[in-house]
């Protein structure tokens, strides 16, 4: 009825059949900050049951389609749907040749290409399992993919896995692992009037960042590729009150480490780096190896163009090694990109991807 307002509760209508540009708008507009995927997963999972070659099933708010066509190969084609905090940031905005808003990086342009492909490939070369999952961007226990491997462990079954996180368009083969913890320094509370009846905690820190601003990171190098760990303070935690010396004092330490350590092997590191202190691991999650020895792997990056960077970054890649499944980050936009105000990404590498991507389900190769 004209005159109405708009019901914010319908649910927003993607258009697979226009171009992987606009789609990526079409994602971008609606926002989807962690925690809050409902509305997009809802338009997601109602534009892939538009066709018929797709089975589709939802576990929460994580879409999963799937080819059933009885070919000798599968391939898993994977992103998340979530995205950072809104900085002021959307809605999505052209400017020239980029595409600027939240998640036009990381990674809405990627969830555009596979949804793209999803609909338009009906008769793929290779049976393809298409996963839109949620709660990328936080802690492990809420990711959608995660969930999935632990409920339904039989759809991540694949003889290859893609996730289209942000790479600049190359194959990024493998990735870091991640652990963080909390280093924990004790002092003895008193009133600040007779501080040195006390010992301040927060002036006590200063050893620990000192033993970081020390930090020499190793650059190890596996299978041609040189990754770079990392050893960082990304928070502080201290004070009682405007007249107290304080008691105790956090800082919280965010270790990235390269695929050739367990996460058993970080942690002993870190532990160690930090001999004297209270350690407490608040977050963990392997790396994974770059795997390009595999036969998937060397033919995938062959059909997509031969270059090969290592991935600094954590992502899903470590899920499908752990379970065994060799698998790449290939996606449009830089990585140094993801979660800053002025996110965006290049049309070019949106295109890019689809044609690749394209050419090597559909294609002869």
């Amino acid at each position: 009825m004209s005159g109405m307002p708009p019901n914010d509760d319908a649910v927003p209508v993607l258009d697979l059949s226009t171009d992987v540009v606009t789609l990526t708008e079409q994602l971008v507009d609606i926002e989807s900050v962690s925690r809050n995927e409902q509305r997009i997963a809802d338009a997601v999972e109602a534009a892939l049951r538009q066709h018929p070659h797709l089975r589709v099933t939802r576990f929460g708010h994580t879409v999963v389609a799937r080819t059933e066509l009885g070919r000798d190969e599968r391939v898993v084609i994977a992103g998340h749907l979530d995205t950072v905090p809104v900085n002021d940031n959307l809605p999505a905005r052209r400017d020239g040749d980029l595409l600027h808003g939240l998640g036009t990086c990381d990674m809405k342009s990627g969830d555009a290409v596979i949804l793209a492909i999803a609909a338009s490939i009906s008769e793929p070369r290779r049976d393809v399992t298409y996963i839109l999952y949620e709660a990328e961007e936080i802690e492990a226990e809420h990711n959608g993919l995660r969930k999935l491997a632990e409920s339904h462990p039989e759809l991540l079954e694949a003889d290859f896995a893609i996730l289209m996180e942000p790479s600049n368009a190359v194959v990024e083969a493998g990735c870091q692992g991640t652990l963080r913890v909390d280093v924990t320094v004790a002092g003895v509370r008193a009133h600040s009037a007779r501080s040195w009846m006390g010992a301040n905690a927060i002036h006590a820190a200063g050893a620990v960042l000192d033993r970081l601003n020390a930090y020499e990171p190793r650059r190890p190098e596996i299978d041609g590729l040189t990754y770079h760990e990392g050893l960082n303070a990304v928070g502080i935690r201290g004070g009682v009150a405007g007249n107290v010396v304080p008691d105790r004092c956090v800082v919280e330490v965010n270790h990235r480490f390269a695929p050739d350590r367990t996460e058993e092997e970080a942690e002993e590191f870190v532990r160690d780096f930090f001999h004297g202190f209270d350690v407490t691991v608040t977050d963990s999650a392997p790396g994974a190896l770059p795997g390009l020895d595999l036969p998937a792997a060397r033919a995938f990056v062959a059909a997509v163009g031969g270059e090969v960077n290592p991935k600094f970054g954590w992502t899903d890649v470590a899920r499908f090694s752990a379970l065994g499944v060799p698998a790449v980050n290939f996606g449009p936009g830089d990585p140094s990109l993801a979660h800053r105000q002025d996110e965006h990404v290049p049309l070019v590498q949106i295109g890019h991807c689809e044609q690749a991507l394209r050419a090597w389900l559909a294609g002869d190769d």
